[in-house]
């Protein structure tokens, strides 16, 4: 049997006839616009043959979409109460697994070794919880599997923040690790009342693309994310206050590179791009 999951009355009822209630500490809200996750699932750029890993299915809405464009999905899921729903929405999706467990304590290499073939394009598409949105994003870029693309909804500010370039304001430090390792570009914009129960902000997908090498050299992976962290530890600050707070580095040596870069000592984070921050990362 096939479910309208994007109807509330149904997504109610399901839920209701498994005893759910919502959860606000894993932040969940359920898709209920009909275009957003059959959008979502195309702009993926998902083939037939490809595996995908999708994080929080809820009831399956995403899930169903990519179940009818990918080989294989598996969908990971960390609320057990969530479980007899799905078993019931994905119940003709022979195609799809779920895997109870939370994906920023799972072995990724591990999950891709139990599901998918050692030459398949493995892409990640998930409707992320704001709290976690950050976190989650981290993980996969330092988990070094180089996956396809991942498609993410996030809040909409944070997309903002994701796919800006160093050198933009909306920049910080988890946009570095973005650019190094991504192109990132924004699909659309999803609005609150499109979700049940409705959040307090809305939402955009983002598609992050890895990249075939990053678009700067640098000395060390390790030094440049340091200088970066660093960098935009302290916002509010100068770049050579906030890097001396954090590093212990003199204020002298750091205005010094700067100044070999051609910024003043009064530049802030978000003015200096990606270039010029592998290049500080060496100076200092």
């Amino acid at each position: 049997m096939e479910y309208d999951l994007t109807d509330i009355k149904t997504v109610k009822s399901l839920l209701g006839a498994a005893g759910f209630t919502f959860s606000k500490s894993l932040g969940q809200n359920f898709i209920t616009d009909p275009g957003v996750c059959p959008k979502m699932a195309e702009l993926a750029g998902i083939g037939e043959n490809d595996g995908v890993i999708e994080i929080g299915p809820g009831v399956g809405v995403l899930t169903v979409e990519l179940a009818k464009r990918a080989e294989k999905v598996v969908s990971i899921e960390l609320d057990t109460r969530l479980f007899p729903v799905l078993a019931k929405t994905l119940s003709e999706k022979t195609n799809v697994f779920v895997e109870n467990a939370d994906i920023l304590k799972t072995d990724l290499r591990e999950l891709i070794k139990k599901y998918f073939r050692e030459d398949q394009k493995i892409h990640v598409c998930a409707n992320l919880p704001y709290y976690i949105t950050s976190p989650i994003i981290i993980y996969l870029l330092e988990s070094g599997i180089r996956f396809s693309s991942l498609t993410l909804m996030v809040q909409k500010e944070a997309g903002e923040r994701i796919t800006a370039k160093l050198g933009q304001r909306e920049a910080g430090a988890l946009t570095a690790a973005v650019q190094y390792k991504t192109e990132a570009n924004k699909l659309f914009d999803v609005k609150s009342s499109s979700f049940t129960p409705p959040p307090k902000v809305n939402s955009s997908v983002i598609k992050l693309t890895f990249r075939e090498k990053p678009p700067v050299e640098i000395e060390s992976e390790e030094k440049f994310f340091r200088t970066v962290k660093a960098v935009f530890a302290h916002r509010r600050k100068t770049a050579v206050n906030s890097l001396s707070a954090e590093t212990g580095i003199s204020k002298e040596k750091i205005t010094s590179a700067l100044a070999s870069l051609g910024f003043p000592p009064t530049v802030r984070a978000e003015e200096i791009d990606i270039e010029k921050m592998a290049q500080l990362s060496k100076l200092i």
